[in-house]
């Protein structure tokens, strides 16, 4: 190699590429900066800067869906308790159910539309459907503030909506000759619920919480996704 091939306009080499170097400082860059890129470190590529911001989604994705998560569960794990105990919300004192109170007969025997109020009505009170609906708020309750076995409890959780979404029958605008106070002709707490089930179990990894983890790692449930 000449000389001439070594330098260039008259510069060696490593002239040349401690000039590069110390261009950005040349300029009032900071070290480290590049000066066609004004702000991207030269140590930090694309595909990294796009992996920082999809951690950070990833991140309120799984705060979001463990929020969803414990809220479900605490909802049905209350209405257990207030109707066991009577803790004076929805359930009197009175009529708690360790007290003889039917935890249905309230709720079922308000149907009053629709074209499955009489099978309601008919259900209310009967000790066997009281042990399947306390059962059922227990368990939902537990498994999705455990954040284990989300996926059957949120199956179960669905049918139970769906089940007093038709009781309740959001569609009617009278009931008994009154008002239902019905503000929407489909949608309803129930739905939003339903849909909030959905969610939570699609992404049964996500946001299940140090035992959902332990409880996903087991060799029977990583063999079969619909146990997560």
């Amino acid at each position: 190699m000449t000389q001439v091939q070594r330098e260039v306009g008259g510069i060696p080499r490593t002239g040349v590429a401690a000039m590069l170097q110390a261009a950005p400082e040349m300029v009032g860059a900071p070290p480290g900066v590049s000066v066609a890129g004004r702000g991207l470190p030269d140590s930090l590529p694309v595909q990294s800067q796009q992996s920082v911001a999809g951690s950070g989604a990833s991140r309120w994705a799984t705060v979001g869906l463990a929020g969803l998560r414990v809220v479900l569960g605490f909802e049905f794990l209350w209405a257990f308790l207030d109707k066991t105990f009577g803790l004076g919300y929805s359930t009197p004192h009175a009529r708690a159910w360790i007290r003889g109170g039917s935890p249905t007969s309230g709720f079922l025997k308000g149907a009053e539309a629709g074209p499955f109020q009489g099978v309601f009505r008919s259900l209310s009170g009967v000790p066997g459907i009281d042990w399947l609906f306390m059962a059922g708020l227990l368990g939902i309750g537990v498994a999705f503030l455990l954040g284990v076995a989300l996926r059957p409890a949120a199956f179960f959780g669905v049918v139970m909506l769906t089940l007093m979404w038709a009781a309740v029958w959001v569609p009617a605008k009278v009931v008994g000759g009154q008002p239902s106070g019905s503000t929407n002709p489909l949608v309803d707490d129930h739905i939003v619920s339903i849909f909030g089930f959905i969610v939570v179990a699609a992404f049964a990894q996500w946001g299940a919480g140090y035992l959902g983890r332990r409880w996903n790692a087991l060799p029977a449930v990583h063999d079969r996704p619909w146990l997560r």
